[in-house]
Formats: structure tokens, C-alpha cells, sequence
């Protein structure tokens, strides 16, 4: 019988997962160092070595259709850029796209137990023997979906450093590519106001009355410029409130209405956003290499 306690111990002594270390052990009838061999011939227990490292470089991509009609953005990491442009790691990169786009995973976890196109192995598995022929640690990060009663159209940027995907109820190819390239390079939080956390505005009105007040304005005053100047922070966060970048003086939601089409979500991945990456100070290694 293969105990808790077992797979606690193989997991320890390896660092591979506790599905991987229970299956080996069950293979092995509990040999410990039999199991452990598996892992090291599978590269599970390899990659799991490398799983402690910061991934912060990688590709995001995106899939959609031949019909428009289902689309999907993905970001996969690796530690260095060198690996980013590996044509092993980009093709991985875009049948990961493409399985998230045919499968519907719910989840990640969901997504890396489904099976791996022609391979006949799962997502993980795949994922866990380029870890190990790469030689960097790497991971799915996240991944959006768009099912679409229109179309969905996408749009990549500077060789995947930043990948759009959006879904249109109603429009053409051309705007779409348009609001593609908008997104990418105007950074918007959400579609429209209504999209906006009421506490996120709250707090910005509070911030520009204190700045009104700070320049000697009485507080009635200072009330009614908040309400001038809450309409530049909807422009900067908002797609449909931000300046066109094509032409400054049309407001992406009034361009979006003038051509009769309706955008109803995007979604913006920027490669390694939000991952605190370890800075390397190489002259203060060599110093303490010296002394």
C-alpha cells in the first residue's frame, strides 16, 4: 500500500509532485529508490529541481480560428530570453494556444491534464520533458478564452512581448485589428466605466480632491473640479473613453459606434508582468568571489 507518508518522503528526496511521486511508487510496488530512478529517467525529478527558479522571460501568443469564432491569448515562461526564441519552446508555446482554444480548460490545473495533441501524453507531462530537455524551468502562467457570437480577432507585439485578444459582438476585421493595436499600446484596464470597481474610483476621487484642496481650493470647489478632472483618469484606464492612437481627436468607444460594431471584453498579457524578477549584481559577485 502506498501511504502519505511514502510520498512525503519521495517528494522530499526528488522535488517532483505528488501525483508523479504517488505513480512511481505505485509502479515500483513502494521501492523508494527504484521510484526515485523512474523519476530521474522521465526528467521529472530534474525538472523539479528547476521549478524553484524565477521564470520572468517566455512568449505570450494567442490562436484564434479559422472562422473567427474562438479565440485564445496564453503566457508561458522561461528563465531567459535565449530560450524564449528556442523553436522548440515557441512551438510549444502555440499548441498550448491552440489546445486552450479546442479543449475549453476550466482552469490551469484543468489545462495541464488535458491530452497534448499526437502525443499521447498530458499537457504536464509534455511541459515537465521540455523542462528537462530545455534545461529551464518553465510554466503555464495564465490563459483567457473568447467564444464569440461575432468574431474574435488578436494581435502580437515586438515577437511576443505583449499579445491582445478581443471579442466583438459586431464589426469588421479591419477595426478590429485597429482596437488590437489600441489595446497593445494604450495599456487599457477595463472596456468602459461601468467596468470599474467602485472602490478603485472612490479612492481615485479622493486623491484629486486632496490635490484640489492642497492648491488652496474651498472644498465646494474643490468638489467640482474632481468631477472635471475624474474623466482623465477614465481616459487613461477605459478603452472606450481613451484617444484613438490613429487619430487623437476620436474616442475609441465613439469610433466603435460610428462604424455600428460593439466590443464586449478583451484581454491584454503582457509577458512577465507582475512577476518580481531577481535582479543580479554580477560585479558585487566577483568582489565576494575575491575575498
Amino acid at each position: 500500500m502506498i501511504t502519505a507518508e511514502l510520498v512525503k518522503q519521495l517528494r522530499e528526496k526528488t522535488g517532483a509532485g505528488m501525483m508523479d511521486c504517488k505513480k512511481v511508487l505505485t509502479e515500483t510496488d513502494g521501492d523508494m529508490e527504484k521510484a526515485a530512478e523512474l523519476l530521474r529517467e522521465r526528467g521529472i525529478a530534474k525538472a523539479a529541481k528547476k521549478s524553484g527558479r524565477i521564470a520572468a522571460e517566455g512568449l505570450v501568443t494567442t490562436f484564434v480560428s479559422e472562422n473567427k469564432k474562438v479565440g485564445s491569448v496564453v503566457e508561458v515562461n522561461a528563465e531567459t530570453d535565449f530560450v524564449a526564441k528556442n523553436d522548440e519552446f515557441v512551438k510549444f508555446v502555440n499548441d498550448v494556444a491552440e489546445i486552450v482554444a479546442d479543449e475549453n480548460p476550466a482552469d490551469l490545473d484543468a489545462l495541464l491534464e488535458v491530452q497534448y495533441k499526437n502525443s499521447g501524453k498530458t499537457v504536464r507531462e509534455v511541459l515537465t520533458e521540455k523542462i528537462a530537455t530545455i534545461g529551464e524551468n518553465m510554466s503555464i502562467r495564465r490563459f483567457e478564452r473568447f467564444e464569440s457570437e461575432g468574431l474574435v480577432e488578436s494581435y502580437i507585439h515586438g515577437a511576443g512581448k505583449i499579445a491582445v485578444l478581443v471579442d466583438f459582438k459586431s464589426g469588421d476585421t479591419e477595426l478590429a485589428k485597429d482596437v488590437c493595436m489600441q489595446i497593445a499600446a494604450a495599456k487599457p484596464e477595463y472596456l468602459n466605466r461601468e467596468s470599474v470597481p467602485q472602490d478603485r474610483v472612490a479612492k481615485e476621487m479622493e486623491i484629486l480632491k486632496a490635490q484640489a484642496m492642497n492648491e488652496g481650493k474651498p472644498a465646494e470647489i474643490a468638489e467640482k473640479m474632481v468631477q472635471g478632472r475624474i474623466g482623465k483618469f477614465y481616459g487613461e484606464i477605459c478603452l472606450l473613453d481613451q484617444e484613438f492612437v490613429k487619430d487623437p481627436s476620436v474616442k475609441v468607444g465613439d469610433l466603435i459606434k460610428s462604424k455600428g460594431a460593439e466590443i464586449t471584453r478583451f484581454a491584454r498579457f503582457e509577458k512577465g508582468e507582475g512577476i518580481e524578477k531577481k535582479e543580479e549584481n554580477f560585479a558585487e559577485e566577483v568582489m565576494k568571489q575575491l575575498k
